[in-house]
């Protein structure tokens, strides 16, 4: 994976952190292609009641699956507050991007108010936040969990990027406990789940992962 701005004397690093999660990672693939779910996850983290509205937009990729989405003249969620450039409301871009066969790159982007769109150049007092997520499998009911995050400010702070560890550590806990929580659900469901409009995204990539996993047997069974 290339990894933008690594070596970037202007952008600071979060050397980040590893957990181990009670789950399948295939929900731990659903849950970082669901910018949604920080609405009600993360309410003082990542996210706070704005982040429920907008209906993202995905994009089917050969390599992967990306869900995205401005949202317009809200205020800023609790993890962002101490670190923007600029004050009041912002338009904010989560853009989650997750790679087969199981890695992926969340984007943050924060500008003030009326400033934000894809048409539009990035606002000088824009806080971008670009965080490298990594999924190992060790069976069916384990996941080891990796992460780290570059950011477009304090590039030598060292206060600032154990802020940022202890935050995202946090948040990601946050993560853990619904993803082991569906984990058990699901193994023991009683009837039927229901697959929603904002389930896009995370199905798609469930479906092309098993079709690529499935073109690989052939190929491992004449090995062995």
């Amino acid at each position: 994976m290339n990894v933008e701005h690594w070596g970037d004397s202007a952008w600071g690093l979060n050397r980040g952190d590893a957990m181990t999660v009670e789950a399948n990672y295939l929900y731990m693939t659903d849950n970082l292609l669901d910018p949604s779910h920080v609405a009600w996850v993360h309410q003082t983290s990542f996210g706070n009641a704005a982040c429920a509205d907008d209906v993202p937009d995905t994009t089917i990729a050969d390599n992967g699956v990306i869900v995205s989405r401005w949202m317009r003249d809200t205020e800023p969620a609790p993890f962002y507050q101490p670190f923007l450039k600029f004050r009041g409301n912002c338009d904010r871009k989560q853009h989650y991007e997750v790679r087969y066969p199981s890695h992926a790159i969340i984007k943050a982007i924060f500008v003030p108010a009326g400033t934000g769109g894809d048409d539009k150049p990035l606002h000088q007092d824009v806080f971008l936040m670009d965080s490298y997520n990594f999924l190992t499998p060790i069976n069916e009911n384990l996941t080891r969990y990796y992460w780290f995050q570059m950011r477009n400010f304090a590039p030598n702070d060292q206060a600032v990027s154990a802020a940022f560890a202890t935050s995202v550590r946090t948040a990601f806990e946050e993560d853990k406990a619904i993803v082991q929580a569906v984990h058990r659900g699901m193994n023991n469901k009683k009837s039927n789940n229901i697959d929603l409009k904002i389930d896009k995204g995370p199905l798609h990539f469930r479906k092309r992962l098993a079709q690529m996993i499935a073109a690989e047997k052939p190929t491992l069974v004449a090995a062995e």
